[in-house]
């Protein structure tokens, strides 16, 4: 399976859930928070012709001629969110395209949350060192195992890892 953002998104967050993802076990369709996640995005950029724009195996959020955004519905992840930014920096620098990434958290009840992500040689290299471990993660023949964690109760893989 080609690497992509969601998959280097899960990699961060819990390499558990991207191998199971990459290995076509898809557990998002029922959950409620990504649905919600989808919502918002929608309602965000109905209107707007910078937005969803697909390139090979990506979909960005939005692109202007400075930023790169990506929109995410909370701020619990945020290190997850900012390595799946940097990979779509990467993406679009082979095509060409040098942008600077924007990460915008909409949340309800707070003020929106803005970062702003660069990618450099050294933030290259870490990436390229994290594919590598996803390409290696998701040809294994074993399903990492389950680490617990603070957020696991809130991840549409519950119920395969804990039930």
């Amino acid at each position: 399976m080609k690497i992509n953002g969601t998959l280097m998104n899960y990699y961060i967050h819990c390499p558990r859930q991207c191998y199971l993802h990459a290995n076509r076990l898809n557990m998002e369709n029922n959950s409620e928070d990504v649905k919600i996640g989808k919502a918002l995005h929608e309602e965000k950029y109905k209107d707007d012709d910078s937005s969803e724009i697909a390139i090979d195996n990506i979909k960005l959020d939005k692109l202007t001629k400075d930023y790169l955004t990506e929109t995410k519905k909370s701020d619990a992840d945020v290190e997850a969110s900012r390595w799946q930014l940097i990979y779509y920096l990467y993406v679009l620098k082979e095509k060409g395209i040098n942008r600077k990434g924007k990460l915008e958290f909409i949340q309800k009840n707070k003020e929106k949350k803005v970062m702003v992500v660069e990618l450099n040689d050294e933030v290259e290299v870490e990436l390229l060192n994290k594919m590598n471990e996803i390409q290696k993660l998701i040809q294994n023949q074993k399903v990492p195992d389950v680490v617990e964690r603070k957020h696991c109760k809130k991840c549409a893989y519950y119920d395969y890892c804990f039930i």
